[in-house]
């Protein structure tokens, strides 16, 4: 393998890509031309989080043998000449990262070219590329990212004690709720969500002992989502759950969404990613009715790819092109670059 530096990048250089999330770490490496389709491998255990952040030695003791594995699988003893790193909890949590990764990766892959993103970000770019725009991410969560390509907004994505709303934890917590009210008999109640939630949960006096103990809350309230959209088409609560939560999702992409100007007189592109809007049109339908409310220079467009695939995006821009995206000190940390 040759050695990498910070001058020119040879044609048969590889970038790596990086996307460390809830569910664990995917890991990819691929040619600095993207017309060639990159290697691709899971660590199944997610990165520890403690009282200093992300964990940084977690997650090297995951990603470098990963990484070694998959310069094997290429077989082309090129060498890794930019790597981007999107980690859930990078913008508020990452210090440790942002302190230790650069010279890690510089010493154990000879990487110099580094980028560190929230996760919002490599959705972003992987929705997105390097255009001005804004990118809806949903999934448990709910988080809104714009830029104009000179500076970030972002809306959302606190938690979901603090925030998330719309997101999918939010709809499961609203569609329990509809649930626990029909059950005593309260106003508000649903009667069909009552049933979805002893199915799934079992009796309905045993939920706050299912529920409170669990470190995962916000997956066990998303994991109930489904079940609100389901209900939806017949049940009139269930729909009027969905509708609130796409104005919530709209007003947070109107928060961020680039207003028009001379240099973009066509609007805003705003694109959906993430598991969120895999629950189609019971959601869909009154999201796209509120984004064209709130949001009237927003124009709908298909997310290109997904996180792992922005990340790609990011280090591939960093090895050739340059990067458009602005850096941020949190959200995307480029080391050298203000």
């Amino acid at each position: 393998m040759t050695e990498p530096t910070g001058g020119a990048v040879t044609a048969d250089a590889l970038v790596l890509g990086v996307d460390s999330g809830g569910s664990g770490l995917r890991v990819a490496l691929g040619p600095v031309d993207a017309r060639h389709p990159a290697f691709t491998t899971v660590c199944a255990e997610p990165v520890r989080t403690g009282a200093d952040g992300i964990d940084a030695g977690h997650l090297l003791e995951q990603l470098l043998p990963a990484v070694r594995r998959l310069l094997e699988q290429t077989g082309s003893g090129a060498a890794v000449a930019a790597a981007a790193i999107g980690a859930a909890g990078m913008a508020t949590l990452g210090d440790q990262l942002r302190a230790r990764l650069p010279d890690a990766l510089a010493d154990a892959l000879g990487v110099r070219r580094v980028a560190l993103a929230a996760d919002a970000v490599t959705a972003y770019a992987g929705a997105l590329g390097q255009r001005p725009g804004a990118v809806v991410a949903g999934g448990t969560g709910m988080i809104a990212l714009g830029t104009d390509l000179r500076t970030w907004r972002r809306a959302d994505g606190w938690g979901h004690l603090l925030g998330d709303s719309g997101g999918g934890a939010w709809i499961g917590r609203a569609g329990l709720d509809a649930a626990m009210r029909a059950h005593d008999g309260r106003r508000g109640g649903s009667p069909a969500l009552l049933a979805r939630l002893e199915a799934a949960f079992g009796p309905v006096t045993g939920l706050p002992g299912l529920l409170y103990p669990r470190t995962d809350r916000p997956a066990l309230l998303a994991s109930f989502a489904p079940e609100v959209a389901a209900c939806a088409l017949d049940d009139e609560v269930a729909a009027g759950i969905l509708r609130e939560a796409a104005a919530h999702i709209a007003e947070a992409a109107a928060a961020v969404c680039p207003r028009p100007d001379d240099s973009r007189p066509e609007g805003c592109e705003v694109a959906l990613t993430g598991g969120l809007f895999r629950m189609g049109e019971p959601l869909l339908g009154p999201l796209h009715r509120e984004l064209a409310q709130q949001v009237p220079q927003a124009r709908v467009v298909p997310a290109a790819g997904d996180p792992l695939h922005g990340a790609l995006e990011i280090a591939r821009t960093l090895a050739g092109p340059g990067l458009r995206l602005p850096p941020h000190p949190s959200l995307l940390f480029v080391p050298g670059v203000t």
